[in-house]
């Protein structure tokens, strides 16, 4: 499967940042389905039909769930974890990493570094 027919989840509470991810996310031939809370997007994986990405863009610090709150609930289901986050520190990192993150950007990211991180997840391969 390409990565262009597979679907990206990106979760961040800030809308402007959704649809920026989403926008450059398509400019590269991938699709993606954005999200305002974690709430929403794990009411999404367990509506009828489910929704299935592929891989998914969690931003750490939400209101609700944070991006940790949904990636510990996603444990154990094999979803990729791309995490974003505007708050970085050494806690911040491991916690993330502890969790099974396969990558770790800081906002404001360089867009070739997502777009590399989506695309290695997509294509399997494993995190640089």
């Amino acid at each position: 499967m390409s990565a262009s027919s597979q679907s990206v989840a990106i979760v961040d509470d800030e809308e402007s940042v959704g649809r920026a991810i989403w926008r450059l996310l398509k400019s590269a031939g991938i699709e993606a389905v954005a999200f305002t809370s974690g709430e929403a997007f794990l009411e999404a994986l367990q509506a009828t039909p489910p929704y299935q990405p592929a891989c998914v863009i969690l931003d750490f610090q939400m209101p609700g769930l944070s991006g940790l709150d949904v990636q510990q609930r996603l444990s154990g289901t094999g979803l990729p974890v791309i995490i974003i986050t505007a708050y970085d520190g050494p806690r911040v990192r491991e916690q993330a990493r502890a969790g099974g993150a396969l990558a770790y950007l800081c906002k404001p990211f360089d867009e070739s570094d997502l777009i590399d991180a989506v695309r290695s997840v997509l294509d399997g391969a494993p995190d640089a």
